[in-house]
């Protein structure tokens, strides 16, 4: 049970009401999330723009966050996200190789393997050493680098958000919710 009361989204008003209004489903990470109510708007419009708007692909976005989920112990980003990751092209392999922290597994590309070198130095050090940097930029352009480091920190942020607070798990609906927020930003 969570450690704080979900908000209402009937109880809201403004912006937030309808964002909420707009949701084709409401989760109660964003339930919980409405607490900070002068970062809930532009907090959901990173996530849609990390979802919809990355120059990072959707395999490689997924894998990511999937990553993060798997190190966080973000037992609420991987229910969610696995749906959506496989929705996207990512195999079954990969997300069992992520979940085993697998991530030099002959399942991902060589592009893929630099990625999750690279998101697993963010994760773990901050700090990335020069050899997985350098991987990464063979594979990747700038714009996808930096990108890869706000999609990592903004689910490593859901994760504390989801864990601190036990988040209760609503059923897996991540592709539904992918899929009505890709709508909006089209």
């Amino acid at each position: 049970m969570a450690r704080l009361p979900l908000i209402d989204p009937a109880a809201t008003s403004g912006d937030i009401r309808a964002s909420f209004d707009r949701m084709p489903v409401v989760l109660n990470i964003f339930r919980m999330m409405a607490h900070a109510e002068a970062n809930f708007i532009p907090a959901m419009r990173f996530a849609n723009s990390i979802l919809h708007r990355q120059k990072l692909s959707h395999v490689n976005r997924e894998l990511l966050i999937l990553q993060v989920a798997q190190w966080e112990h973000g037992e609420y980003e991987w229910r969610q996200h696995v749906p959506i990751a496989l929705g996207v092209g990512v195999t079954q392999r990969q997300i069992d190789c992520i979940e085993q922290g697998k991530y030099e597994d002959a399942a991902f590309n060589a592009a893929e393997t630099a990625l999750l070198g690279f998101g697993r130095e963010v994760i773990e050090n901050v700090r990335v050493a020069e050899p997985v940097f350098a991987a990464m930029r063979k594979h990747f352009s700038e714009q996808e680098i930096v990108e890869s480091i706000l999609a990592i920190g903004f689910y490593m942020t859901m994760a504390r958000l989801t864990e601190a607070t036990g988040v209760d798990l609503d059923p897996a609906a991540g592709m539904t919710v992918f899929e009505g927020g890709q709508k909006r930003s089209g």
